[in-house]
């Protein structure tokens, strides 16, 4: 009788200790390490499935995402990072790109990295592009509004003619000071009416004031 309760109580024992080394062995670390991983595309969700992240290539890179429903991808042939709210809409993102095409021409060369509004536009954007189109470089900063298109108030960086360039513009988009340098060093200050034409302008160490008004210079930002 003391015999076969010992060889109960040791197959008992041995069967909780195969039991707790097996659950143990077989369950999952939260988290693994990696030296090295290659993939196509990352999406980062929250514990209910909300999307708040993407890092893709520029194949699987998607169409802008409001309230996690895509609308169709339009223009967008870039590789980067998508920024989503807390109820998986679209805030901004990284995005780059560039290469040569048929023809040997360098197209979508540059990059973007904006922050936008809450169910609006852009209201930050740091961008450099130097492609046939366009060669240029700088920050903007734009009013939004929900559901409405805003208007950009604020330009500073370098043009294609290599001048550097400030514009501050009103609440319709019109530009009412320019602060420039041109790449030779001169240096300039327009004041301008809701026309866009000049009516005061600095250059160097000399003031004119333009009775006539004239337009300024025109410039894309």
């Amino acid at each position: 009788m003391l015999g076969q309760r010992v060889l109960m109580i040791y197959s008992a024992v041995l069967t909780a200790i195969l039991a707790v080394s097996f659950l143990t062995g077989f369950t999952k670390s939260p988290t693994d390490t990696f030296d090295e991983i290659n993939v196509r595309r990352i999406n980062v969700l929250e514990a209910d499935g909300t999307l708040r992240m993407i890092i893709s290539n520029s194949a699987k890179l998607p169409g802008v995402i409001v309230k996690g429903k895509e609308q169709p991808k339009v223009d967008r042939p870039q590789a980067g990072m998508l920024f989503f709210n807390d109820e998986g809409s679209e805030i901004g993102g990284l995005i780059f790109g560039g290469r040569r095409n048929a023809n040997g021409d360098v197209v979508d060369s540059g990059g973007s990295l904006s922050f936008d509004r809450y169910n609006a536009n852009q209201v930050v954007q740091l961008l450099g592009v130097d492609d046939k189109d366009n060669s240029t470089a700088g920050i903007a900063i734009s009013d939004s509004h929900e559901h409405a298109q805003g208007e950009r108030r604020l330009w500073a960086g370098r043009n294609p003619d290599g001048s550097a360039l400030l514009s501050l513009m009103d609440a319709a988009g019109k530009k009412r000071i320019q602060i420039s340098v041109s790449a030779d060093g001169e240096a300039e200050i327009a004041f301008l009416d809701d026309k866009g034409h000049a009516v005061k302008t600095i250059r160097g160490e000399t003031t004119k004031s333009s009775p006539d008004s004239r337009p300024i210079a025109p410039s894309d930002h």
